[in-house]
């Protein structure tokens, strides 16, 4: 029986070591995941790339990527239909651009409107007719050019004029020897472009001709224009003819060698002669608002600008002016004497008017002598110019800067402040010298028609007190544009120029020496302007500023 109970006990023991031996039970330090979840996990990341894609896709529709190619199409329909996605997308982001603006200008005025007015004034800054006309202007502009640019090459085909070298044969002036870039001309040096412009630049000179995006910018900017309000028009007419204007005189001076030194401060000077004989000569040739903010800016009273305008025009003034000046508290008892006597010259019987000028009193009534004006005025319009520049030179820099004014805020803040600065100096000099020239022309007039000793030509004398003698103070003042940062000065003369060619136009057709434009004038001119816009952003680019390049790339882009 022992045996047969050991015998029993071994066999159970054999049999126990045959037994498979279970792994210990703990619990793992990992994450195990079983085949369902890795499954759902690759499922997530597809749908996430997914998304991601969509949203890239997304963003093309609103904001146009860097180096996109040009789209090459076969045929006019392919271009028509090319032409009314790329209109319909310039559309609607005009229209949502325009309804923002409406809608934050909107809500700025909401303390002054009732509150069962707000809805209704919300609901037309969104869906007012600017938005509808906006919209309009800028998505019928990009579908006839589009359509245009791209149908001309298909509909007039052009033959190439020789084939292209080929990389086999060896060119004479290669075995000559290299030439680096040192040893090429300045005036004959292209700039350099990136990858995606070089090839845009070749499928221009490859498919298209200049007179193309001359006629279709031409073309489409008349027709687009049309669309606008009638007193926005002429505006927008302004803008794009000077911008035209700029990248073609970029061009022509870069292909000729032409440099012209400060040539940005002689058109700002230029335009200033024409701005400033106009404010006292011929103010109606200006924008009403223009003349507004130049006669604020001067500092003078608003009585002594008219008097001057009615001396330049008539010979004659209103008495009722001299007689807002004399009822001023701070006026100088100096100052009073003198305009009690020009008054009392005016008033006589017969009346006598006097010289062609104001009295400086009225000019500046509360200070007696004229050496005294120049650092008063100047500190006067630098006050007054400081929070308007500043908010010119930081609410742009906090928008389109933002990144970099968020790493380094107190150097972006310095930039600003020091813009700022210059802007309100510039601002500054021009109003004190001007002020300095308008009483220096008038006391060498009275100086030179008293004195008997010299003979002084009357060319001289009838100069100092005429009318045209005000825009050479314009000219002096303008300097002061040296002053302001190098790349603000060609921004400063593109602001004034088309009011000062604006000016011109409409003095010279007062005096008959140019033709009226009619009902079209403002279709013309646009013509005109984006004729020259769209053939410089076409074939050279570069000379374009920067932010109208920037703009014509998104709402266009290559073609």
């Amino acid at each position: 029986m022992p045996l047969t109970e050991d015998g029993d006990g071994l066999a159970r023991q054999a049999s126990f070591d045959d037994e498979p031996k279970q792994p210990l039970s703990r619990v793992p330090s990992y994450i195990r995941l079983t085949p369902r979840r890795a499954v759902a996990s690759f499922e997530n990341l597809v749908a996430l790339a997914n998304h991601q894609e969509r949203l890239r896709e997304a963003r093309k529709i609103i904001w146009r990527d860097r180096g996109e190619p040009a789209v090459e199409l076969a045929d006019v329909w392919e271009c028509i239909e090319h032409a009314g996605r790329g209109g319909l997308r310039a559309g609607t982001i005009a229209f949502a651009i325009r309804a923002g603006l409406n809608l934050v200008l909107a809500m700025l005025r909401f303390g002054k409107v009732p509150k069962e007015m707000r809805f209704a004034l919300i609901r037309h800054a969104i869906f007012g007719k600017d938005s509808f006309r906006f919209a309009a202007t800028l998505g019928s502009f990009v579908s006839l050019y589009k359509a245009i640019l791209n149908a001309l090459p298909i509909v007039l085909p052009i033959t190439p004029s020789s084939p292209p070298p080929s990389p086999f044969e060896e060119d004479e002036e290669e075995q000559s020897g290299f030439v680096t870039p040192l040893e090429i001309p300045l005036s004959e040096r292209q700039p350099r472009l990136s990858l995606s412009a070089q090839a845009h630049q070749q499928w221009v000179r490859k498919k298209t001709r200049r007179w193309h995006a001359v006629a279709a910018g031409a073309i489409a900017g008349g027709v687009a224009i049309m669309f606008e309000k009638r007193s926005r028009r002429l505006i927008i007419a302004q803008q794009l003819f000077v911008r035209g204007l700029q990248g073609s005189y970029n061009s022509f001076t870069l292909k000729r060698g032409i440099h012209v030194p400060h040539g940005d401060v002689l058109l700002f000077s230029l335009c200033c002669v024409q701005i400033v004989y106009a404010l006292f000569s011929r103010p109606e040739t200006l924008p009403r608002s223009y003349t507004t903010w130049l006669s604020k800016a001067a500092g003078a009273p608003i009585t002594a600008i008219e008097m001057v305008r009615d001396l330049n025009r008539m010979g004659t003034f209103d008495v009722s002016h001299l007689d807002k000046i004399l009822a001023r508290e701070d006026l100088a008892p100096a100052n009073r004497t003198a305009i009690l006597a020009r008054k009392a010259l005016a008033t006589a019987t017969p009346p006598d008017f006097g010289p062609p000028y104001p009295p400086c009193g009225v000019v500046h009534p509360w200070i007696e002598s004229c050496m005294a004006v120049p650092l008063p005025r100047l500190w006067t319009v630098f006050q007054w110019g400081f929070p308007i520049y500043g908010a010119l030179h930081l609410i742009p820099l906090m928008l389109f800067k933002r990144n970099a004014f968020l790493s380094n805020p107190l150097r972006m803040l310095w930039k600003a402040a020091w813009g700022t600065i210059r802007s309100s100096a510039f601002l500054a000099t021009f109003v004190a010298t001007y002020q300095s020239w308008f009483c220096f022309k008038h006391y060498m007039y009275a100086l030179l028609s008293s004195q008997k000793k010299v003979k002084i030509p009357q060319i001289i004398l009838a100069f100092f007190g005429s009318k045209y003698s005000y825009g050479l103070g314009g000219l002096l003042g303008a300097l002061s544009l040296l002053i302001e940062e190098k790349r603000r000065r060609g921004e400063l003369a593109m602001y004034v120029l088309p009011k000062g060619l604006e000016s011109a136009w409409l003095t010279a057709r007062g005096k008959g020496w140019v033709f009226r434009t009619g009902e079209f004038g403002e279709m013309i001119l646009t013509a005109i302007g984006m004729g020259m816009v769209m053939s410089t952003y076409q074939n050279e680019p570069q000379h374009l500023s920067g932010l109208v390049r920037r703009i014509l790339y998104q709402f266009i882009g290559p073609n």
